[in-house]
């Protein structure tokens, strides 16, 4: 990809991965993605983040085509996770820079990184500022925005906020900015991105955006360490991540859950129905079809979790234990959702289910439904009727929060 001039005398000289689809190992990324790096022009000459380790060599011609690497003096480390910072020790070994700025707890996490005490380290905190030459850098610390070492870097003469990982989407595509592609398109894979990797510490986000607006940042480009570059829509994309950490009640539900013979498969469909019925959307997704970060961008627009089992060796399906393993981690809050299932002989799937959806703080809609293996007409009645509990609960959710 050829570099590309966001501001004057700014470059964008990162990589496209047009060809990722399982991105850091947990989440589905149908779309590639972007390691973004930034190259300011100025008295010092400051790179902005680096790339993985394996796209090293990309990012030297990108550098190459504009300056000499060796003419680098300062690097700047937003982020130490390695889709970063993994070309550090290539950096470090090419430009030679007189200082690396990093947060404090970035330092630690270069040294735990690459074993490397003889860089010329600079950590800065919330406050600090340099001067580039006609250009002031301002460093906010984000921590747990995600890794304890995040940090903003804010360029003020440009009014361009470098927000490593915040405000980001996995996409590959040839194009820089929000404005060369369809909006809502872009929208969807923020909040799958969001939903999937920044969910956990929403708190953090809420704080970090009341900090921003209480500095009086001007910004017109907000410009993230993957994907497109935000500068017409900026205002949106920080409305959307207020939205987002608030987590607000949304009229719908998804319906997740694998089966073996079927069985569990009809009483999701009858529990759906049960759902609209209600007036409530329904989302039902297999998860032999859809991949759990799927499930959990979807559920970023829904409040009600309905999950489902055949019970398995006196457990669950591994499929439903993934799903359910991977949305404890990210801590959805404010969801109500509820458990069925099919079993042959012992039946313990859907007890299981219920107290792994109480563990995840979900608000569960009790009893459950369960069917000796095949479910006839008076059991799809009680799935019908369970949908319209948990629409109903939705609806109480949405209520109460107006």
């Amino acid at each position: 990809m050829p570099v590309v001039e966001i501001k004057k005398d700014i470059y964008w000289v990162g990589v496209v991965d047009w060809n990722i689809h399982d991105f850091h190992g947990y989440s589905r990324s149908p779309q590639g993605t972007t390691y973004n790096a930034y190259l300011v022009m100025d008295d010092k000459i400051t790179l902005f983040d680096s790339v993985p380790a394996p796209f090293q060599m990309d990012l030297y011609h990108q550098i190459r085509s504009l300056i000499p690497l060796e003419k680098i003096d300062y690097i700047v480390c937003n982020h130490i996770e390695p889709d970063h910072a993994g070309a550090m020790p290539f950096l470090m070994d090419k430009t030679k820079p007189e200082k690396v700025f990093c947060s404090k707890m970035g330092h630690r996490a270069l040294l735990d990184h690459f074993h490397q005490p003889d860089w010329p380290y600079h950590p800065v905190q919330s406050g600090d500022s340099i001067s580039l030459g006609k250009r002031t850098v301002h460093f906010m610390e984000t921590r747990m925005l995600h890794w304890p070492d995040s940090m903003f870097s804010y360029l003020a003469e440009d009014k361009l906020l470098i927000s490593n990982d915040a405000f980001g989407q996995n996409i590959a595509s040839s194009q820089r900015f929000d404005d060369e592609v369809d909006l809502p398109m872009l929208m969807d894979l923020s909040s799958h991105y969001y939903h999937n990797i920044v969910l956990p510490y929403s708190n953090r986000v809420t704080a970090v955006l009341n900090d921003v607006a209480k500095l009086g940042l001007e910004i017109d480009m907000i410009a993230p360490d993957h994907g497109l570059i935000w500068r017409s829509h900026v205002d949106t994309i920080l409305k959307a991540y207020r939205d987002y950490a608030e987590q607000r009640p949304h009229n719908k539900a998804v319906i997740v859950y694998d089966t073996m013979w079927q069985s569990t498969e009809k009483m999701a469909k009858a529990i759906a129905e049960g759902v609209m019925e209600e007036g409530v959307a329904v989302k039902i997704m297999h998860l032999k079809e859809y991949h759990h970060s799927d499930v959990m961008g979807e559920l970023a627009t829904a409040t009600g979790i309905i999950c489902g089992s055949p019970t398995h060796n006196n457990g669950i399906m591994p499929l439903v234990a993934n799903f359910l393993t991977y949305m404890q981690g990210l801590r959805p809050l404010g969801r109500v959702g509820a458990a069925f299932g099919s079993f042959g002989w012992s039946g313990e799937g859907v007890n299981t289910i219920s107290d792994w959806l109480k563990t995840a703080k979900v608000e569960v809609v009790e009893p459950g439904v369960k069917v000796k293996n095949v479910p006839n007409h008076e059991k799809l009645a009680e799935c019908k009727e369970l949908g319209r509990q948990v629409a109903k609960a939705i609806k109480a959710k949405i209520e109460a929060a107006q």
